[in-house]
């Protein structure tokens, strides 16, 4: 089959499933944003947009229109395609910034497969969770209201849609759900398995030099940027307690001082607007801001933590909690959604409520001062989870090339859930 992969910053979540289809002997194309660097069998096309937003438009369509210009560069370059020759099967793409809109244009017949990963919605979800920085004003509703123009059609146009997780799929309209089975990306358990062994030499961004062995009690708290919407604030109000009761140990918070969701702040960093609020009361010889970290540091890290903190409001699942799960981390989860999905308190995790922050510096106490046994019967639950539910190879990847393939060969397809 020709499939065709379109992500702005491909690969994505497609980074195991598009050479797992090229291995499968199929002809692999991709588009995106992104500096891809080429791979055997994937031929990545880039396109640009050719216009910005409009000065002055309405709020409430300024979203729609940059979805609506990055559909047609999209589009347009799908059109070069096309008269070159190249026809696609199945599409698989996610919509979440505008490049499918105008795909059935060029290519009517091809099958489309949709990461669905979020339908905006005004109550119980992100931006009504923390009131301290989330709650909208009438007219934020009706802006967040029609972020979802793309979103719908989209999800009309599809053939079919995948969901990593239920929460997530739930979040859509029910008139939508029978087209989106749920897979999760996967975890690869076989590379991202417990390692104690291993030690850790880097240093913070403030160049101090930091040695790490599993001697060490380490405290971990990672963000692809450090946010509210990732409880970076909740986490570091309990951090001086956590200090207070637990003189030795040490804490590495990874991300970067950027924003990836949510609103930025007035002025400044998240990072420092929360460092700042607590930093008379910290011991900051023992905390270290490593900011964005190779992935193999990233992962020695997580096989070293003593405790892994993982705060969220309910939002797309970060690949870094399931991660840490299948590292052997012990995990201290946000007892919100989808994270409730995944962690029962005490069995392979524990679970928090993300405003507590005294609460949190409790659990991360407690599950400090447990013994080696205790701990192991948890991450050992911890990890089972991940292979059995979230395995790369034994689970998620099966039923993606399942689902690609069989929107060709099949009348319907195979609905996982």
């Amino acid at each position: 089959m020709n499939i065709l992969f379109i992500h702005q910053n491909f690969p994505g979540q497609y980074k195991h499933l598009a050479p797992a289809l090229v291995k499968r002997g199929h002809n692999v194309h991709a588009i995106g944003m992104s500096g891809f660097q080429s791979q055997a069998g994937i031929t990545f096309h880039r396109y640009k947009n050719a216009r910005g937003t409009t000065h002055n438009a309405h709020p409430w369509v300024i979203d729609y229109e940059a979805k609506i210009i990055r559909g047609e560069a999209c589009a347009n370059l799908c059109m070069q395609l096309k008269q070159d020759g190249f026809e696609p099967d199945v599409i698989c793409a996610h919509p979440g910034w505008g490049e499918t809109l105008f795909l059935k244009e060029v290519w009517p017949d091809a099958k489309q497969l949709h990461f669905v990963e979020f339908y905006y919605g005004s109550t119980g979800r992100d931006v009504d969770f923390d009131p301290e920085f989330s709650k909208l004003d009438f007219a934020g509703k009706c802006r967040l209201t029609s972020k979802n123009t793309n979103n719908l059609l989209n999800l009309q146009m599809m053939d079919a849609g995948v969901s990593p997780t239920y929460w997530q799929h739930s979040t859509v309209p029910e008139a939508f759900q029978g087209k989106i089975s749920v897979v999760h990306d996967g975890i690869n358990t076989a590379q991202l398995c417990p390692d104690k062994s291993v030690s850790l030499n880097i240093r913070d961004v403030d160049g101090q030099a930091v040695h790490l062995t599993q001697k060490d009690q380490i405290i971990t708290f990672v963000n692809r940027n450090l946010e509210p919407s990732r409880g970076y604030h909740s986490f570091m109000r309990a951090l001086p307690q956590i200090q207070q009761d637990n003189p030795n140990a040490k804490v590495l918070i990874i991300g970067g001082d950027g924003v990836s969701y949510g609103k930025k702040p007035d002025k400044g960093t998240w990072k420092q607007q929360f460092l700042d609020e607590v930093k008379s009361d910290l011991d900051l010889s023992r905390i270290h801001f490593l900011g964005k970290v190779p992935y193999d540091v990233y992962i020695n890290a997580i096989r070293l933590s003593s405790c892994h903190v993982y705060l969220t409001s309910p939002f797309v699942l970060s690949w870094s909690m399931l991660e840490s799960m299948s590292l052997g981390a012990p995990i201290l989860g946000s007892s919100t959604q989808p994270v409730v999905e995944v962690i029962e308190h005490e069995k392979n995790g524990w679970l928090v409520d993300f405003f507590n922050y005294e609460n949190i510096a409790k659990m991360t106490t407690h599950i400090l001062s447990l013994s080696d046994d205790e701990i192991a019967r948890v991450t050992t639950q911890a990890r089972k989870t991940v292979i059995e539910k979230y395995d790369l190879d034994l689970v998620c990847l099966p039923k993606h090339i399942e689902l690609v393939e069989g929107l060709v060969t099949d009348a319907k397809p195979i609905n996982h859930h």
